[in-house]
């Protein structure tokens, strides 16, 4: 099966990105992405036989909550996708590789970069959507392990597990 370690921003949140697309219908050769399934992915396992192992290495770690903060508006990620950039993860992404570093492919060598990615254009053309402003925040309670399932028309997403995060203590 294939897996992602990710944070699921709550529905009012999902609601706000979703208004910043616009009820209006995207141009020519861009796909929205439904506001259901806007997560950050915090790492990418790929092909793993079993989800267990996943589970249990996440639910024996000591993961701290974190503060997602997304903005100040959207931008192009290569040229076919259309993100909001998410700050506030860098820390608790960094913990979830570290705890399932032997599980899954190999972590990217790229820095974590969080994103929700609102919509994909073979083309790279989005219409006004690149540079829109907008601004979210939330907390990052529990993290998702979840797994994909590849569709044609985009890929659908399968919560497996939930793990609730430890809440940091303040000085």
């Amino acid at each position: 099966m294939r897996l992602f370690v990710a944070a699921w921003p709550p529905a009012d949140v999902r609601a706000a990105l979703a208004a910043v697309v616009g009820p209006e219908p995207p141009p020519d050769g861009v796909r929205l992405v439904p506001p259901d399934p806007f997560h950050v992915t915090l790492r990418f396992l790929g092909s793993i036989d079993r989800a267990e192992a996943v589970i249990e290495a996440l639910a024996a770690a000591d993961l701290a909550s974190a503060s997602a903060i997304g903005g100040p508006s959207v931008e192009r990620v290569g040229q076919q996708a259309a993100v909001v950039p998410i700050d506030g993860l860098d820390e608790l992404a960094a913990a979830v590789v570290a705890v399932t570093v032997e599980l899954g492919q190999p972590p990217s060598e790229r820095p974590f970069r969080g994103h929700i990615t609102l919509a994909r254009s073979k083309r790279g053309e989005f219409g006004g959507l690149i540079g829109r402003p907008v601004t979210v925040s939330w907390p990052v309670t529990s993290i998702r392990v979840v797994r994909s399932h590849l569709r044609p028309d985009g890929a659908e997403y399968e919560t497996i597990h939930v793990i609730d995060l430890a809440t940091p203590v303040l000085p």
